[in-house]
């Protein structure tokens, strides 16, 4: 079931799978699943992606890494967003491995790039935090 924040944004339902990256977000820290075998990965899931085992552990990670690739939405599809357009959208590479999406925020658009150094950034919507990235200090 989808919920809604005071603004009318959707906001991500937590499973029980999903709940500890949801959780670790809530406390500003980025926490995912990691196989002993073949390190992190995300989406949040039972097993691991690669050998499908499941004796994998959530871990910390740093939050810094690099822009893979990026678009900017400057047409507002989602109603919800539209006092928000433009806003970028990133795929992130974590410097741990695994790539990451999420709005880019505090930061000019046009200064945006592909291989731009960027870090986590926590935005607290209302029972809610949302990952995105900010250009790395």
């Amino acid at each position: 079931m989808v919920h809604f924040s005071a603004d009318g944004r959707p906001l991500p339902t937590p499973t029980p799978i999903t709940a500890p990256y949801f959780d670790g977000l809530r406390e500003h820290r980025l926490i995912l699943q990691r196989c002993p075998r073949h390190g992190y990965f995300f989406y949040p899931r039972g097993r691991c992606p690669v050998c499908l085992g499941d004796d994998w552990e959530w871990g910390e990670l740093s939050g810094k890494g690099t822009v893979y690739s990026f678009t900017v939405d400057r047409a507002g599809h989602d109603p919800a967003l539209s006092s928000r357009i433009p806003f970028a959208i990133a795929l992130v590479d974590l410097d741990e491995g695994p790539r990451l999406v999420g709005n880019m925020v505090d930061c000019d658009i046009a200064d945006i790039a592909v291989g731009m150094a960027v870090e986590a950034a926590y935005e607290d919507v209302d029972d809610t935090t949302l990952l995105g990235f900010l250009p790395a200090t």
